[in-house]
């Protein structure tokens, strides 16, 4: 990824200002201890229509106002008030790309110890961001040796920032392999999700994805795709354990997330799915996806809030086939 600009506008304790004047001291709790809640959230930039749409934002704060909780950090603004803060920041910041968002809450006090206190702060950052996996050929993935962290040790369903330790041995280990991206099982042996995604395999023409109770993040792209995948396409969805060897047999795999979109999976382990190209299924799930974020589907224009000034906003495009952004 490119260097982040220092001048970017972000929010940081009630102020807008330079990222470049937001710190934070060394002894910061979060910072020695990972108490602290993040949350990922995608602006979408659609050349045709001039405007930049935020994906889904009041459940993505939602969720993050719902998971600080877990670690007794209070968020004082609504989730309607969080999103009109990242709409003046996306428009502070004149945005004509596409775009990451990053709120993130945590213990703020600066001390020495591990017990926690009511001192909490909370920023939210937009930065420029393209494909965060380069997927258009499909990804190699690689079951991991680490495994998913169980939910009475960490929950996997926050965005805890600790546990992310997880994600980033697994990470790193699938690409000093040659992999692509890592994927974790739990400690029952059952698939999980990816190290920063969840993951849906297709058989027989039908999707299957593991439950929430697998250890996995309750993910807001993944509630999409099933979404999609019954109205759209028409098909099944089952929330359901997946072993291992599911995946080498499989038709189809792919991966989904916030900063992943949807990103397909033609080799695990060094395995082909199926004839080792991108299925068609993926391909159409991809596609209502993406058509979706950049407010192609007037049916979910529900999901999106455009960031322009309304009259600013032109008419939205028809529905057709777009490329990753």
């Amino acid at each position: 990824m490119p260097e982040v600009d220092p001048n970017i506008v972000v929010y940081f304790n009630g102020q807008y200002l330079a990222l470049r004047d937001a710190h934070v001291g060394i002894l910061t709790h979060a910072l020695h201890y990972g108490t602290g809640v993040f949350e990922g959230i995608r602006a979408y930039w659609n050349e045709d229509d001039g405007q930049l749409y935020l994906f889904r934002a009041v459940e993505h704060y939602e969720r993050w106002k719902q998971n600080c909780g877990i670690l007794r950090i209070d968020v004082p603004l609504t989730a309607e008030h969080l999103c009109e803060v990242t709409i003046e920041l996306l428009r502070r910041n004149a945005f004509r790309t596409s775009v990451y968002v990053r709120p993130i809450a945590f213990k703020s006090a600066e001390r020495v110890g591990v017990s926690t206190d009511a001192h909490d702060s909370f920023a939210v950052i937009a930065l420029p961001f393209g494909e965060y996996l380069h997927s258009d050929k499909g990804l190699h993935a690689g079951v991991s040796s680490w495994r998913r962290i169980e939910d009475n040790a960490i929950p996997a369903r926050a965005k805890i920032c600790g546990a992310y330790v997880n994600s980033a041995l697994a990470s790193d280990d699938a690409r000093r392999s040659g992999f692509d991206e890592a994927i974790l099982l739990n400690e029952s042996g059952h698939v999980a999700e990816g190290a920063t995604c969840n993951i849906f395999m297709v058989r027989k023409g039908a999707l299957i994805t593991p439950p929430v109770t697998e250890n996995v993040l309750e993910g807001i792209t993944r509630d999409s795709i099933i979404e999609l995948a019954q109205r759209e396409l028409g098909l099944s969805v089952a929330e359901r354990p997946v072993d291992r060897s599911e995946l080498y047999v499989c038709d189809e795999l792919f991966l989904t997330g916030t900063a992943v979109g949807v990103a397909p999976v033609v080799r695990v382990d060094h395995r082909p799915v199926r004839e080792g190209s991108i299925g068609a299924i993926t391909r159409d799930v991809r596609r209502l996806y993406f058509d979706a974020a950049l407010g192609r589907l007037r049916a979910y224009r529900k999901w999106i809030i455009p960031v322009r000034p309304p009259q600013q906003e032109a008419e939205p495009a028809s529905v057709a086939e777009v490329a990753v952004v």
